[in-house]
């Protein structure tokens, strides 16, 4: 078991993971080796996850979502297969984490008076200050 929160925790048969070989410059090295790492969650079927936090872990996964409702994560930042095993899967425990937290309820408020006169003595003086730059027609 993974630890997310104190209450979460996934289970690592839910967690595939896929070694490609990394792009980009590195030499030979580069060629031979499938040091990279493709990790896939499976955020829509998972039953660790309860249905708001998986709903909120889709919204914040955006373009690593697919149309299955399945996470993919790519690290391929460092040269060592483990250590990027180790990044894809802080990756995904840190976005599953970022979901647990419930945005505050936005309450509408009223601009209160003193505001309102600030705005319209300020509207008033643009329109004087617009007035004065007006040329006059003397006929």
């Amino acid at each position: 078991m993974i630890p997310i929160t104190a209450t979460i925790a996934i289970d690592e048969r839910e967690i595939e993971e896929s070694f490609v070989r990394s792009s980009g410059p590195g030499g030979q090295n580069v060629n031979k080796v499938s040091t990279a790492v493709q990790l896939r969650f499976d955020a829509r079927r998972s039953p660790s996850l309860p249905d708001d936090v998986s709903a909120r872990l889709q919204k914040l996964a955006g373009g690593r979502l697919t149309k299955e409702g399945v996470i993919v994560i790519n690290a391929r930042r460092f040269r060592t297969q483990e250590a990027n095993r180790r990044d894809a899967l802080d990756r995904l425990v840190e976005l599953i984490a970022a979901a647990t937290e419930v945005a505050p309820i936005r309450r509408q408020t009223r601009p209160t008076l003193a505001s309102q006169r600030r705005r319209f003595e300020a509207k008033k003086l643009r329109g004087a200050t617009k007035k004065r730059r007006r040329v006059f027609d003397e006929d």
